[in-house]
C-alpha cells in the first residue's frame, strides 16, 4: 500500500505542478490583456517598442497630463508590463529585459496593429522630435530597450502567484 499511496503522491504533485503553471500563464495572459484593454496604456506601451522614457517624455509626446500619464505607468507597473530605474533625478520606464511569450507575442502584435493608425503614426513622430530635441536624460536615447544600464537601480513591483 505504501508504493500505491507514493506512486499517487508522486502523481499529485505533477497535477498540482502542472495546474500551478496553467494558472500562472492564464493570470499573466489577462494581465496582459487588462492593460492592453486602454488606448492611452496602448501608447505608452507602442513608445516603449522604441525607447525607454521618463513622464516628461510621455507628457510632451502624448500630449496628455502627468498625472493621467503616472496613473497609467503604475497599472502597468503592477502588472509587470514596465520596470522602473531611477537615473539621477528621473524614474526611467522601459519594458522588462524577460518577457514572457506571451508579452511578446502581443507586442508584436501591437506593432503590426498600429501601423496605419494616425494617433500612434503621430506619437512616432513626437519620440522622434524629442529624441533630437531633448537634453535630459539625453542617455536614455542612446541605449537599447533591452539592455539595462549598469549603474540604474532597476525596480519591479510584480508577483504573481503560484
Amino acid at each position: 500500500m505504501s508504493g500505491a499511496l507514493a506512486s499517487s503522491g508522486g502523481n499529485n504533485a505533477w497535477l498540482l505542478h502542472r495546474y500551478r503553471f496553467l494558472l500562472v500563464s492564464q493570470m499573466e495572459l489577462i494581465q496582459i490583456y487588462q492593460c492592453f484593454c486602454d488606448r492611452t496604456r496602448l501608447r505608452i506601451l507602442h513608445l516603449l517598442t522604441r525607447s525607454s522614457l521618463c513622464v516628461c517624455h510621455f507628457q510632451e509626446i502624448l500630449n496628455e497630463p502627468q498625472v493621467k500619464i503616472s496613473k497609467h505607468l503604475a497599472y502597468l507597473r503592477s502588472h509587470g508590463l514596465v520596470t522602473t530605474e531611477k537615473e539621477q533625478n528621473w524614474v526611467i520606464y522601459s519594458l522588462p529585459e524577460r518577457r514572457t511569450h506571451e508579452l511578446e507575442r502581443n507586442l508584436n502584435c501591437l506593432q503590426d496593429c498600429v501601423q496605419t493608425d494616425s494617433v500612434f503614426k503621430n506619437d512616432l513622430q513626437n519620440l522622434n522630435k524629442l529624441r533630437n530635441n531633448c537634453c535630459e536624460p539625453r542617455s536614455i536615447f542612446d541605449q537599447p530597450t533591452t539592455r539595462r544600464r549598469k549603474n540604474a537601480k532597476a525596480k519591479s513591483s510584480v508577483h504573481l502567484r503560484a
